[in-house]
């Protein structure tokens, strides 16, 4: 509003700090939370898994378990848990896969992902495998209309809505297998997932509070 020529040039970089923003007050919340030893080793072996989940699918574009992990690990431990997990399992993965401007954008996107799924997770929107798949196939969609702001950002075409929608166009099939890649994995194991995380939580009696 107040400096229109500076966000004009400088979009990209803007961008980034209004990410981080985003992702500050529940880092921070957090940070101030005070974590056992197990909740953290926890918190850190699930990161590890989402993001090695990347590679063996790497040469398969936008086909991977990595959402699911998330999804499923936020319904089981809450959202704060689920931002922690999804926003570090794409910083994790990237310094194997490559890290770029990308980066703070597919961190949100996964820690938003995780964050939403644990926020609803006592709801019958997640206790249901109906309602996670449903879910699944729309976080599939919007975390590529997500990814493909930055790549507006980062000045493809001009910067309006008839490029975005020419975007989200363009990458219609990938959002798809993204998707449809979320949708099989959470069928396949999302009950189990959540299953053995509870019977975890309960048995050392961890993320009490909803994580």
């Amino acid at each position: 509003m107040f400096f229109p020529d500076l966000i004009i040039e400088h979009y990209l970089f803007i961008s980034i700090l209004f990410i981080i923003a985003i992702l500050m007050p529940s880092i921070i919340r957090t940070s101030r939370k005070n974590m056992t030893s197990r909740e953290m080793v926890m918190l850190a072996v699930l990161a590890a898994i989402a993001s090695v989940s990347r590679i063996p699918f790497a040469s398969i574009p936008s086909v991977q378990p990595t959402t699911f992990v998330i999804i499923a690990s936020a319904i089981a431990l809450g959202p704060q848990s689920g931002l922690i997990i999804g926003a570090s399992a794409a910083l994790i993965s990237n310094m194997l896969l490559g890290q770029g401007p990308w980066t703070p954008w597919q961190m949100v996107s996964w820690g938003m992902i995780g964050f939403v799924a644990g926020l609803f997770a006592k709801s019958f929107f997640m206790k249901r495998l109906t309602w996670r798949l449903i879910y699944g196939f729309i976080v599939g969609f919007l975390f590529g209309w997500v990814m493909n702001l930055w790549i507006l950002f980062s000045g493809f075409g001009e910067l309006n809505l008839e490029t975005f929608i020419l975007l989200n166009t363009s990458s219609f099939y990938f959002d798809l297998a993204h998707a449809l890649s979320n949708v099989f994995f959470l069928f396949l194991f999302s009950g189990v997932w959540i299953k053995i995380l509870n019977r975890f939580k309960e048995k050392y009696g961890v993320f009490g509070d909803g994580g």
